[in-house]
């Protein structure tokens, strides 16, 4: 069953180049799949093209997902991301 967790972005740039391949690459670390949703779009958030085509602006919600083994530790990990890269909340 898949857990989810909603963010609010606050970094003033949005989920821009570097952060989003910050998040990318944690993303990346986990075996379950992970998902990013943004404005009705669902992208896999393991990829930093589909991330970045998202166009997520400052003051977005966006939705964390994560499917599979290690769910409750790869949505952590990646809400941690968030937070301690002043990119959400």
């Amino acid at each position: 069953m898949a857990v989810n967790q909603t963010v609010t972005i606050t970094d003033e740039t949005g989920v821009h180049a570097r952060p989003a391949t910050v998040l990318v690459n944690k993303a990346g670390s986990y075996t379950s799949d992970m998902t990013i949703e943004y404005n009705g779009k669902s992208i896999n958030l393991k990829s930093i093209m589909g991330v970045m085509s998202l166009g997520i602006p400052q003051g977005a919600s966006i939705t964390i997902s994560a499917d599979g083994p290690d769910e409750e530790e790869a949505l952590a990990g990646v809400v941690e991301v968030i937070k301690s890269e002043g990119l959400g909340e």
